[in-house]
């Protein structure tokens, strides 16, 4: 919708909302301890406009402004960004017990995902239940280490199809190969069934784009997040454009349940098949009302979303990133030739003995994390932070996109330069505040231990087996590095290379 008719809307509700806001102009601050600062809201609209078309470069520019712990009015919604080490650990692990619930955005509510998807539930019984499920059933150590053969199967059909390319001298487009390589690999692991996506095929792009149109409904600045009373008119229309993807993986979720149902029944009882469908299942079948067939689907949605299209944009920056800077790709061969081997296949095991692969991919979620604002939080109490209070009910957002980019914390921030992490001690599993793109504390990513495999499985294989170069007359310092905002931040241009055997 043009700006100007959303500005039109929102001044045709002025009288209202000059109403409504007269009584509720600042938060509850029982405290009487000031707000964290920010830039001086505009009657009405607050700060939407400082959003811009790209929040994390507009909230990270204001926090140099401003200082590591920001407000914002957006609307009737009060936000605060944490931008710094210290106060994303105070958000996250001080104050964990009081920030860990979800401030949900309106859209998220379709078919009333906002009830009974994980993402966004609050911190309760039902929440640890299901989070309990997806550890015990799909990333335990257990669990991974015995599902390795899967993903050499999938790694295999991805290897094939390079090589194919490789002789051809067809150029691949690296994310959509690697989002079909995660396709396989999460249908796999979760109903046991192969999608029949094959390489190089629109299939596994009509998918993507889903996905895409997903996370940017749930990503986008939505005045129906700032302004309540135009929730029922859904003016963007993110909420109508999610609940038609969300029914759109709803019916192919529902086909295979009911093709497993059906199998179980044939054979009286359990399959032998070791999946989390099978898990969920068995679940349900013991007692509906711990898990219903509507909360298996909104879990599926959750696990399938979160599966596919995390990893497989980490890999494309993780490409970009060595294609713009070859000396590092070289780097990266080498240590692979030493500890792997010329004619032996990258296996999981050799990820702990590739330290400088392991730092390209630290340094690529510094620059590039895939979710630059992790998952909106919200406070339930006032809590105070040096000095200010974020006020309850606020939404609290971390700036991990800012704490990458800070220049008191990385030397030259903006270069590629994975030997920092040679030097330091630093992993992002959620200790380490200055590196956490799959956030921290009890809401810290549950697909951490499966992405960090196969992100470094991917890499190491395309690396070991191919040289690359840049389709076209494309140098390594004229690759399009912008973005595409949303829920996650993507490549805007597709990285295409094509693959060289190696000699």
């Amino acid at each position: 919708m043009d700006l100007s008719v959303l500005l039109f809307l929102l001044f045709s509700f002025a009288v209202w909302a000059s109403f409504a806001l007269r009584s509720n102009s600042r938060p509850r601050n029982p405290s009487k301890l000031p707000l964290p600062p920010g830039p001086k809201p505009f009657p009405i609209i607050g700060n939407i406009l400082e959003l811009g078309p790209n929040p994390h470069h507009s909230l990270t520019k204001l926090s140099k402004t401003y200082g590591p712990l920001i407000s914002l009015k957006l609307g009737t919604l009060t936000t605060v960004v944490a931008s710094s080490p210290e106060t994303a650990r105070a958000v996250l692990q001080q104050y964990d017990h009081l920030c860990s619930n979800r401030s949900v955005p309106a859209a998220v509510h379709a078919l009333d995902h906002h009830k009974f998807g994980l993402a966004p539930s609050p911190v309760n019984d039902r929440w640890r239940r299901l989070r309990k499920i997806c550890k015990e059933q799909m990333f335990s150590v257990s669990r991974l280490d015995s599902s390795q053969e899967l993903r050499r199967e999938k790694l295999h059909q991805l290897m094939d199809y390079v090589q194919e390319c490789s002789i051809t001298g067809r150029a691949l487009d690296i994310g959509r190969e690697a989002f079909t390589t995660s396709l396989n690999l999460i249908f796999a692991s979760l109903f046991s069934v192969d999608f029949a996506v094959l390489y190089g095929s629109d299939s596994s792009q009509e998918i993507k784009d889903m996905v895409w149109k997903n996370t940017e409904a749930s990503g986008k600045p939505n005045l129906a997040d700032y302004f309540p009373f135009l929730r029922p008119v859904d003016p963007q229309g993110l909420l109508r454009r999610k609940t038609l993807i969300y029914k759109k993986f709803f019916e192919i979720f529902d086909g295979i349940i009911g093709q497993r149902l059906q199998s179980r029944r044939a054979s009286g009882g359990p399959m032998s098949k070791n999946d989390m469908l099978e898990a969920l299942l068995d679940l349900n079948q013991k007692n509906e009302s711990e898990l219903s067939f509507n909360e298996i689907n909104h879990l599926l949605l959750d696990l399938f979303i979160a599966g596919t299209d995390t990893s497989s944009t980490t890999i494309e920056w993780v490409m970009t990133e060595l294609m713009s800077n070859p000396e590092k790709m070289v780097k990266v061969r080498n240590e692979l030739l030493n500890v792997v081997g010329q004619n032996e296949r990258v296996q999981e095991a050799d990820i702990s003995r590739i330290p400088y692969l392991q730092a390209v991919i630290k340094e690529t979620f510094r620059l590039h994390p895939v979710v630059p604002f992790l998952l909106p939080h919200k406070a339930t109490e006032d809590i105070e932070i040096n000095g200010r209070v974020i006020p309850q009910n606020a939404q609290v957002l971390v700036n991990v996109y800012a704490i990458g980019r800070d220049a008191n914390l990385w030397p030259e921030p903006d270069r590629f330069v994975p030997e920092r992490f040679l030097e330091q001690e630093i992993n992002y599993h959620g200790r380490h505040f200055e590196l956490i793109p799959f956030g921290s504390g009890r809401r810290i990513c549950p697909g951490l231990p499966l992405a960090h495999r196969m992100v470094h499985l991917v890499i190491a294989s395309l690396i070991h087996n191919f040289d690359w170069k840049l389709e076209g007359e494309i140098q390594p310092g004229q690759i399009d590095m912008s973005e595409k905002f949303g829920l996650t931040l993507q490549k805007a241009t597709p990285l295409k290379i094509i693959p060289l055997k190696l000699k």
